[in-house]
C-alpha cells in the first residue's frame, strides 16, 4: 500500500488542529476509511479523513489472523470493511506467562476452606492472561495510534483485549453507534482557517447563527419573525465608507441594509437546514417556529407514533423515521425537514414519551 499524501494546499495548519476535538479523542472509523486516508506532509503519522487530523483510532472486530513473536502478537483485524494489523505488545506478564492454557498448579493446602489472597490474586492474573491472548475468530478491541510501517497502515495498540460478545450485544451496539459519529462529526469537514494576524477567523454566517440561536433560547420563544432578529446582527454588517459618493457605492457593491437582509437570510436558511426552526406555511408573512418549543409539533409527533404502533405493521418494531415524516407531512405541515422531526424524536425520547426499539425505529411506552 502507498501512503498517501494530503495536498499541502488543503491541508489545515497543524497549530489548528487541537481545535478540532476529533484530534484529542479515539476516533471509531471503519478500517477501510483508515487503510484510505491521507497522511500529512507537516507532520509524519498525522492522518486526515474528511480534513479531520486524526492520528489515533478505536477498532472493534474479528481476528482473521495472527502472529506471535517473543514481544508482541500480531493480529489481523476484520470489522466487515477491510482487515488491519494490530501490533499488540506483550507486557511483562505474558512474557513470562507464556502459554495461558497451561496450568500452574493448584493454590497452598492453608488457602483451603478460606478466602485465599494467593488464589484470588491467581484467578485475577488468569483472567487478564485470557483477556489478552487472542485465538483466530475471537473479538478483539484495540485502541491506539495509526503508523505506516513497510508500506502497511497498521494499528500500534495502546488498549486491548477480547470482547466476549455471545448474543453480539456489542457488535450490535457498534454498529449502530460508528454511523451515527459519521453523520455527525466525521463527515462535516473541518473548516476552521486562520486569518492574517494568525487567529482563528469566525465566519459571519456563523456568528449569525449563534446570535439567532442565543436569542430563541434566552427569550425562550416558540416563533419569530425576521424583523425580531434583524437589529441583533447589526454589528455583523461592516459600515460602508462615509466618504465616498452614492454612485461610488453602487458600483462599489451592495449596501448594508442589503448585506444584512442576505445574512439574515442564510443564517435562516442554515437553521432550517439544521432543522433547529421550520416554517409552517409559507406565506409573505414570514413566522418562523422555533422546532424544540414546537408544542403543537411535538404533540402531533407523539399522536402519530401513539396511534400507528397500534397498528399490525409497527406493532412489533415501531415506527419507522420516513414513515413518522410522511404522516407529519400530512397532517401537520409539508414544511417539516428530517432534521427538524429528529429533533423532536430525540427530545420526546428524552421525556420518556417514545422509546427507539431499534435505529430509525420509535413507539410509545
Amino acid at each position: 500500500m502507498q501512503a498517501a499524501t494530503m495536498d499541502p494546499a488543503e491541508e489545515p495548519p497543524s497549530m489548528l488542529w487541537g481545535l478540532d476535538p476529533i484530534f484529542c479523542a479515539f476516533a471509531k472509523l471503519y478500517v477501510r476509511d483508515i487503510l484510505q486516508m491521507t497522511e500529512s506532509t507537516q507532520v509524519p503519522g498525522i492522518y486526515f479523513y474528511n480534513s479531520h487530523p486524526i492520528y489515533k483510532v478505536d477498532v472493534l472486530g474479528t481476528v482473521v489472523c495472527k502472529r506471535e513473536r517473543e514481544d508482541f502478537f500480531c493480529y489481523g483485524v476484520d470489522d466487515g470493511t477491510g482487515v488491519i494489523n494490530c501490533l499488540c505488545w506483550k507486557n511483562d506478564l505474558l512474557k513470562e506467562a507464556g502459554d495461558p492454557t497451561r496450568s500452574r498448579g493448584k493454590p497452598s493446602d492453608g488457602a483451603l476452606g478460606g478466602l485465599s489472597p494467593v488464589a484470588e490474586l491467581e484467578k485475577l492474573r488468569q483472567a487478564q492472561l485470557s483477556r489478552c491472548h487472542l485465538e483466530i475468530g475471537e473479538l478483539l478491541r484495540v485502541r491506539g495510534p495509526v503508523k505506516t510501517s513497510r508500506q502497511q497502515r497498521e494499528i500500534t495498540a495502546s488498549v486491548y483485549y477480547k470482547v466476549n460478545d455471545p448474543v453480539m450485544a456489542v457488535q450490535i451496539a457498534w454498529m449502530m453507534e460508528v454511523p451515527q459519529l459519521y453523520r455527525q462529526c466525521y463527515d462535516k469537514p473541518f473548516k476552521l482557517q486562520p486569518n492574517a494576524t494568525g487567529s482563528v477567523a469566525i465566519n459571519p454566517l456563523s456568528k449569525a447563527t449563534n446570535i439567532i440561536k442565543d436569542f430563541v433560547k434566552q427569550k425562550s420563544v416558540s416563533r419569530f419573525r425576521p424583523y425580531d432578529v434583524q437589529d441583533l446582527l447589526q454589528p455583523l454588517i461592516s459600515s460602508q465608507p462615509q466618504t465616498a459618493s452614492a454612485d461610488q457605492q453602487s458600483v462599489a457593491g451592495p449596501s448594508s441594509c442589503q448585506q444584512l437582509r442576505h445574512l439574515l437570510k442564510e443564517a435562516l436558511q442554515l437553521l432550517q437546514d439544521e432543522g433547529i426552526v421550520y416554517r409552517r406555511v409559507k406565506s409573505q408573512d414570514e413566522v418562523y417556529h422555533v422546532t424544540a418549543e414546537d408544542k403543537d409539533l411535538l404533540m402531533a409527533v407523539k399522536d402519530i407514533i401513539r396511534e400507528d404502533s397500534r397498528r399490525e405493521k409497527y406493532s412489533e418494531k415501531g415506527c419507522h423515521i420516513l414513515h413518522i415524516l410522511s404522516a407529519v407531512r400530512q397532517h401537520h405541515s409539508l414544511n417539516v425537514s428530517k432534521a427538524a422531526l429528529e429533533l423532536v424524536l430525540k427530545s420526546l425520547e428524552c421525556n420518556s414519551d417514545i422509546v427507539s426499539t431499534s435505529d430509525n425505529h420509535y413507539t410509545v411506552f
